[in-house]
């Protein structure tokens, strides 16, 4: 089977190392033979070559770069892949073009198309003014957790085309990256013993950190000692810096900004905390497992399916949320990563679906 994977790659963020990882792992299928286009010095093509997949690097701009979808074509046309897989949606939009534009070439040869695999890892409605998305020209959407594919059958989306394989990670991996000490608490001026609630994500509506630090005010009578650390970037920071004065906690939440390499700061938390309104599923929920650390999250998406019921509030419920921190610091219970979590699973799941779909034919 040949294989070709396509990601914009313009970021380095938990989608592209899922990316990485899935190339990684199917690399040591005897009977596959993978590729991946990415953008050109990329933090995935990088990475990705260094974990030993062969990749084709393209120059990428704006989601229909011309030059992206001319090397997207010439890799299909040349490689003949069974499957194309596109991992993010601007990725999509050149695969689509692509295949179209290849497979021209190919059928006058006497060969097809490959079939087109696309995962979507949001819960965002796909439904358009005009038009319809993208994903209803695919052969099968991979999913990746049910709250993903729920949104997806809410829009339309034929449920037989929908496959639901969760996100992975490597469990080792993560704790090697968490062995190199953080240092957090001397980096906020905190005494050793101090009580931190850590936040990992984009200020970003989606992700709803207006809810936590609401929670943070709340649970000033419940633990003073307890500090919040939100690490971070994005268009919330504004409003969320407003809300921190306006409520008068800036004594006890710190905005981080982003940072490379978190897994060191979610190791010296004692707790990770995740307040989004809408989640895929929850990559950082899951480094926080692999290093044993207890998580309270709210009901937002896919985290539910991460965590145990006791472990979860309603959306947007800053005092139940306030009320779970403090209990957790008073009680912690780490989850242990369940397996169907694991980078090797990820990538058996998704082998599951180019088989499937070659096996259609």
């Amino acid at each position: 089977m040949r294989v070709l994977e396509v990601d914009a790659g313009r970021e380095w963020r938990g989608g592209q190392n899922q990316v990485r990882l899935l190339c990684r792992e199917l690399g040591r299928v005897p009977d596959l033979t993978l590729r991946l286009v990415t953008a050109r010095g990329s933090e995935l093509a990088r990475r990705a070559a260094a974990g030993g997949a062969t990749v084709r690097e393209a120059t990428w701009g704006p989601s229909l770069d011309p030059r992206a979808c001319a090397r997207v074509t010439a890799e299909i046309a040349a490689f003949r892949p069974d499957i194309v897989h596109a991992h993010n949606s601007h990725a999509l939009v050149v695969a689509l073009w692509a295949r179209a534009l290849a497979g021209l070439r190919l059928r006058a040869g006497g060969g097809r198309a490959p079939r087109l695999v696309a995962t979507r890892r949001v819960v965002f409605s796909i439904r358009r003014r005009f038009g319809r998305s993208p994903l209803h020209r695919v052969d099968r959407v991979i999913a990746i957790s049910e709250a993903v594919k729920a949104a997806l059958v809410a829009d339309g989306l034929p449920l037989a085309r929908i496959a639901v394989v969760p996100d992975g990670i490597d469990p080792d991996e993560v704790r090697r990256a968490a062995a190199a000490p953080f240092h957090l608490r001397h980096r906020l001026g905190l005494p050793p013993e101090t009580p931190l609630a850590v936040n990992v994500a984009a200020l970003a509506p989606e992700k709803d950190q207006h809810t936590l630090i609401r929670a943070a005010r709340d649970a000033l009578a419940l633990r003073p000692d307890l500090h919040w650390v939100v690490v971070g970037e994005g268009e919330l920071r504004p409003t969320l810096e407003a809300e921190i004065a306006a409520l008068g906690v800036g004594h006890r939440v710190h905005l981080l900004g982003y940072v490379e390499q978190a897994d060191p700061l979610i190791r010296e938390a004692q707790v990770v905390v995740m307040s989004s309104r809408q989640e895929g599923l929850g990559s950082v929920v899951l480094h926080a497992l692999a290093l044993e650390q207890p998580v309270v999250a709210t009901s937002g998406g896919g985290l539910p399916e991460i965590v145990p019921e006791a472990c979860v509030v309603p959306v947007g419920d800053h005092a139940a949320l306030a009320r779970l921190v403090v209990t957790t610091l008073d009680h912690p219970a780490p989850v242990p990563l369940p397996a169907r979590f694991t980078a090797a699973a990820m990538a058996q799941g998704v082998l599951d679906v180019y088989r499937g779909l070659t096996t259609d034919d």
